[in-house]
């Protein structure tokens, strides 16, 4: 039984690790789109 457990947490730690380091090497695209909103004076301080 503590196998199998050091087993399932060695996979866990492995899949946690290539998680991290998809996330640091993934070159995530800026936005192109273009927002415009429009803010009434009302909600702007004088």
């Amino acid at each position: 039984m503590r196998r199998l457990f050091t087993l399932a947490f060695v996979g866990l730690v492995v899949v946690l690790a290539g998680f991290a380091a998809f996330l640091a090497t993934w070159d995530i695209p800026a936005p192109t789109a273009r927002i415009e909103k429009i803010i009434p004076n009302d909600r702007l301080p004088r």
